[in-house]
């Protein structure tokens, strides 16, 4: 679901930047799913190890 979600901030911020469709709250979004997306993935590696 988190990939879904990462996915779809993508496409959003990709045709805000080609239509400025979304302006600021878009990118904040993106910024904010890769944040939670690169601690998603250190938690997964730390506890594997």
């Amino acid at each position: 679901m988190l990939w879904t979600i990462v996915i779809v901030l993508l496409v959003l911020w990709l045709l805000g930047l080609l239509g400025s469709v979304g302006g600021a709250a878009i990118h904040f979004l993106l910024v904010l799913a890769v944040i939670i997306l690169l601690v998603q993935l250190l938690r997964g590696r730390s506890s594997a190890g």
